[in-house]
């Protein structure tokens, strides 16, 4: 069973930093590829990030491109978001993502809260 907990959201001024973790338990992680995701308030859920199974490769969604780092640990089982310079329009709540690359297999965190506001 996929158990995901997220960590380290909060309040931040624009232009800040924050770095969110993402721990793992109950499934095989390294065969999971992993990805952050958000939702802000009235809109859909969207891609934040994600990372292969390996750590090898990693993809973003272009509004976080050079301000957002997607990583991974597979022997401590986590997988973390760094986040700078981040922006008013960066605040929604994050979840963690899991996904077997072998059965297509899901698992949602529940998600933490990012809040950008002077």
């Amino acid at each position: 069973q996929v158990q995901l907990v997220e960590s380290g959201g909060g309040l931040v001024q624009p232009g800040g930093s924050l770095r969110l973790s993402c721990a793992a338990s109950g499934f095989s992680f390294s065969a999971y590829a992993m990805s952050w995701y958000r939702q802000a308030p009235g809109k859909e859920r969207e891609l934040v990030a994600g990372i292969t199974s390996t750590g090898g490769r990693t993809n973003y969604a272009d509004s976080v491109k050079g301000r957002f780092t997607i990583s991974r640990d597979n022997v401590k089982k986590t997988v973390d978001l760094e986040m700078n310079s981040l922006k008013l329009e960066d605040t929604a709540v994050y979840y963690c993502n899991a996904r077997s690359v072998y059965t297509g297999n899901t698992g949602w965190g529940q998600g933490t809260q990012v809040t950008v506001s002077s």
